[in-house]
């Protein structure tokens, strides 16, 4: 009873310490960018220190390993993509699981992605690609973040719904954008889905073209560039959207208040602003809407998965 008391305590205490956030795809990237928008928010609402930590690597898995062997109690806090629970359904040989280890807490934002492809390979539209990829069947490559993340879902989306079959080349998110830029149209990647924050100055100067984005709507970053649904995928929609996670076992009045606050720092109308400058959007919804949209998500992930043909790892 006094151990549960003093647990309870600790709950409506939280935070008396400072919080980490751990995100899993490196400075500059999309939840990078996010994290480091919202942690001084809550920090201020918390009057503790939030930071944030990158921990790239072993496809993007490295950072919610991490967090899935870290203490229930909502001191380190995973900010991850769609991505997490697209892993559940795609990889089997993860040191945690996806959806059990888990407790999805809030979703963040979301934006489009932008397909585009190197200067070198001499594709300027989405239909030089599909023209160039049904002439060349599995020769051309496309490059991800990894096997199972949603650069590498929503290419194997647009590849089925094109009708063109490619070869998948996994990579970190700035290794993948380098092999783009590099390639001619067979050798190196011809294409991917990248982040537009990531790819936006090599867009810019001329590196890389973007061919289309993901989502209904034009991105704001780059208004002039046409959806994929626009060029060349009529109803294409693949959006790329972030939320929180913790650790299973983390107290409900701790994911409750997580959740309450979180969605406080998002209506903030400055930090709407930076994300906006980013071409982001933020999603609002309580903490069971987040918990039923991953599930929904994985569900979506193992469609692709299937018709795809893909194997899962």
């Amino acid at each position: 009873m006094f151990l549960l008391t003093m647990m309870l305590q600790g709950s409506q205490d939280y935070p008396t310490r400072p919080v980490r956030i751990i995100e899993p795809f490196g400075a500059g990237g999309g939840p990078d960018l996010v994290a480091r928008a919202i942690s001084p928010k809550l920090s201020e609402l918390w009057g503790q220190p939030v930071t944030v930590e990158n921990h790239p690597g072993a496809g993007s898995t490295a950072a919610p390993a991490m967090v899935a062997k870290s203490p229930a109690d909502g001191y380190t806090l995973l900010v991850n993509t769609c991505a997490h629970p697209y892993s559940a359904a795609v990889l089997k040989n993860l040191p945690y699981d996806p959806l059990k280890d888990f407790i999805p807490v809030a979703s963040l934002n979301s934006q489009p992605y932008v397909l585009v492809a190197g200067k070198t390979a001499n594709i300027t539209t989405l239909s030089d690609l599909i023209v160039a990829a049904k002439a060349r069947i599995g020769e051309l490559k496309f490059g991800s973040t990894g096997m199972g993340t949603a650069t590498h879902l929503g290419i194997e989306k647009f590849n089925m719904e094109a009708g063109i079959k490619a070869v998948h080349v996994p990579a970190r998110l700035g290794e993948a954008i380098v092999d783009v830029i590099a390639n001619t149209v067979i050798g190196r990647t011809a294409y991917m889905m990248a982040p537009i924050p990531s790819a936006l100055a090599d867009i810019q100067s001329g590196k890389l073209r973007a061919l289309g984005v993901s989502t209904k709507k034009r991105s704001s970053l780059l208004p002039e560039v046409p959806t994929i649904a626009e060029a060349a995928v009529p109803g294409f929609d693949f959006p790329i959207w972030y939320g929180v996670w913790v650790r299973v076992g983390t107290p409900s009045e701790i994911v409750e208040k997580l959740s309450k606050d979180i969605a406080r720092a998002l209506a903030s109308p400055d930090l709407r602003d930076e994300l906006a400058k980013h071409g982001a959007e933020p999603i609002s919804m309580a903490q069971p809407e987040f918990v039923r949209l991953v599930e929904s998500e994985r569900k979506s992930a193992a469609r692709i998965i299937k018709n795809a043909g893909i194997e899962s790892q």
